[in-house]
């Protein structure tokens, strides 16, 4: 079973883990995906003392990641490192002009995997960014997010870790609702999107 007795999961990312948690209270997990896991884990699983963080922080890219690693992954000892990172890489070209190429991409990401091996035991689970085509100049997004996923995917392999194929689970559920339903700027989930978020994690882990 993915999960053990006393495991401690830390959810990294964005603003979508991030989700309005309160930074001056560790325990705070904000109001999306991860507080759905953490209370069907805990609903689940009383009896193995599963302690859930979030450290996500709104607006990071994966050089944000890198720069506060050693404090907001490694110090925590995880035995589960959840990483949901990568849109704002793509949006900030299109936002402002700065670009991360995908080589750039891939060697921060790199980066916090490796380092993430060499100094703990834990499992690792990587999420898929997403954009949904909404409004209508998200679709030109693609462009620069699809060779993004691709690393993930890569690294996913390399590194043996779980991958939640998010990308490809929202362009699913864009044939049942429209895609705003799931996400309003076709990049923060509603509370549909962050519980299709949820359940495709949880699905990934076996729990």
């Amino acid at each position: 079973m993915f999960l053990k007795e006393d495991d401690v999961i830390l959810f990294q990312g964005d603003s979508i883990t991030d989700a309005g948690r309160n930074y001056s209270d560790p325990a705070s997990l904000g109001t999306g995906y991860p507080l759905l896991i953490a209370g069907r884990l805990g609903h689940r699983y009383p009896g193995k003392n599963i302690i859930v963080l979030n450290r996500g922080i709104s607006g990071n890219r994966a050089a944000d990641l890198q720069e506060r690693w050693n404090e907001d992954c490694l110090a925590l000892n995880p035995t589960v490192v959840s990483i949901y990172i990568g849109i704002n890489d793509t949006w900030r070209r299109y936002d402002s002009g700065s670009a991360t190429t995908a080589r750039q991409f891939e060697s921060s990401y790199r980066d916090l995997l490796e380092r993430t091996r060499q100094s703990l035991d834990a499992r690792l689970v990587l999420v898929e960014p997403f954009v949904l085509p909404y409004p209508e100049d998200r679709k030109s997004w693609r462009e620069d997010l699809d060779p993004k996923i691709q690393v993930i995917r890569q690294l996913a392999y390399e590194y043996e870790a779980l991958l939640v194929p998010l990308d490809g689970l929202f362009a699913a559920a864009c044939s049942k609702a429209e895609p705003s339903f799931w996400a309003g700027d076709g990049v923060h989930p509603s509370p549909a999107g962050h519980e299709l978020i949820a359940e495709a994690w949880l699905r990934t882990c076996g729990l």
